[in-house]
């Protein structure tokens, strides 16, 4: 199964759940590595490399695992991002 095939609200499903994972958890040390490698592959391309980047400093630091950060990147990507307008000529 390709995490960046489902579809917009199992996304959001799943950033829910692996946001609350990353502030339940007391293993970061496993954790961060794992989040920065799911956001990367539920978005793809510059965006989801630099989300899991993100994510894997922000489960790392101690304090930060608060930041819901793949709910943030469901909303940017599908909240408030334009939508592409296709020209055909």
């Amino acid at each position: 199964m390709s995490l960046e095939n489902l579809s917009k609200y199992k996304k959001l499903g799943l950033s829910l759940v692996f946001d609350a994972i990353g502030m339940l958890t007391i293993f970061d040390i496993v954790w961060a590595p794992a989040s920065g490698y799911l956001m990367s592959k539920m978005y793809k391309g510059t965006k989801g490399k630099i989300a899991g980047v993100v994510s894997f400093i922000e489960e790392i630091i101690p304090g930060f695992d608060i930041i819901p950060t793949f709910t943030i990147m469901w909303v940017l990507t599908y909240v408030l991002q334009k939508e592409e307008k296709v020209v055909e000529v």
